[in-house]
């Protein structure tokens, strides 16, 4: 079979030996990305402390403008951080949550980091609601997320592609029963990003955040934030710092006063080796498209249920196509989940386990469909 997006194996020095099945967790590092280190060290070598205003200062938005197409969003709507956790306490210190409206919605599948800063807000006033999951485990029900959302509701959080099974949730219909009701929603795009079309402006949502350790193929050390473009100027983030200043450069006493753009969601001095480490995951995104990795994930992943059915070994994720990410889950037992993993890692396939979930695989566009077969036939071997 012709596949034309094969064509970006090369890219990748890791593919060469290995097959890398685990781009829900840290995706390979293009042959790019050495190029960016070496330039951004090029750059503080000759250029000094003059780098910051000769791009090093924008990069935070710069560099979120490459991801801004990928999800949808207009330009300069996006500001990186190092991580998810920074971005998720930056939009939750922009409310107050001593008053009527008070409850945050979180769905049982969300990743633990986002609900340990929820659970944090109670002694502020905030009361955390998490709808726990299907018996299945693989799904939280719509219709339970929706009933829990009123008008005490101040935040609804979702993930868009849960980390442990790779079911896709309605985010749509989730966002209009918020705005229903006067919430707000921040949606958790990590696991869709980049392998699920997704349009933030389309689906009307307020708040979005990632990072580039998966799909995104841009390493650790980013993380981005995604604000509505007319909320940007409403809202105040307690969690802030001297960036997030209008005339940051003036080194003026507190209280702060705000940059009127994105840049006001800043806190501290930017990460820029993981900024320049980050760009280029992003461009080889968006030469690609997010719509061709689609279909192409949606192909093999089917090929994936295909074959771990052919082998007896259960599928934890949605056989609808249309119901899940990246990402399939095959059922093993719990106590030697990470024994079959480093087994595999022996044989060069890297993939991940997760306690009550299973084995994570993921392939992406650069995978060979008999790096699929060879994998679970050795799995099937293995147990």
């Amino acid at each position: 079979m012709q596949d034309p997006l094969l064509r970006y194996r090369p890219e990748f020095p890791i593919l060469a030996h290995t097959t890398y099945l685990i781009s829900h967790s840290l995706a390979p590092m293009p042959n790019r990305t050495r190029a960016a280190l070496a330039e951004y060290a090029d750059t503080w070598a000759t250029r000094g402390i003059r780098a910051w205003e000769e791009g090093w200062w924008a990069l935070p938005i710069t560099i979120g403008n490459l991801i801004a197409p990928l999800i949808g969003a207009p330009p300069d709507s996006i500001l990186m951080h190092q991580n998810v956790s920074i971005c998720q306490q930056i939009v939750t210190s922009c409310f107050t949550w001593s008053g009527k409206r008070n409850k945050i919605v979180t769905d049982g599948l969300n990743f633990p980091s986002n609900d340990y800063i929820y659970a944090a807000l109670r002694h502020q006033g905030a009361v955390l609601h998490s709808i726990p999951p299907a018996k299945s485990g693989l799904t939280v029900p719509l219709q339970d997320i929706l009933d829990a959302i009123d008008d005490t509701t101040a935040l609804v959080s979702i993930s868009h592609v849960a980390f442990r099974s790779s079911a896709l949730t309605d985010l749509a219909a989730i966002t209009a029963k918020a705005h229903h009701h006067g919430a707000l929603i921040i949606a958790d795009l990590y696991q869709s990003a980049g392998i699920v079309p997704v349009d933030v402006t389309a689906l009307n949502l307020d708040f979005a955040t990632g990072g580039s350790v998966k799909w995104l193929l841009g390493g650790p050390g980013n993380g981005y934030l995604y604000v509505r473009p007319d909320l940007i100027p409403q809202l105040q983030p307690a969690a802030t710092g001297w960036a997030a200043h209008a005339h940051p450069f003036d080194f003026a006493p507190a209280p702060i006063a705000y940059d009127s753009g994105i840049a006001r969601f800043s806190n501290g001095t930017p990460n820029i080796p993981a900024l320049y480490a980050a760009r280029s995951g992003y461009e080889i995104i968006n030469e690609i498209g997010v719509a061709p990795i689609r279909a192409k994930s949606q192909r093999q992943t089917q090929l994936l249920i295909q074959l771990a059915d052919e082998a007896n070994i259960e599928v934890r994720s949605p056989r609808n196509p249309a119901e899940r990410g990246g990402a399939i889950i095959l059922g093993v037992p719990d106590s030697f989940g990470r024994q079959l993993v480093s087994q595999l890692a022996e044989r060069q396939i890297l993939i991940d386990f997760r306690p009550g979930a299973g084995l994570r695989l993921s392939p992406h566009f650069y995978t060979e469909d008999n790096e699929l077969q060879q994998t679970i036939q050795t799995l099937r071997h293995l147990l």
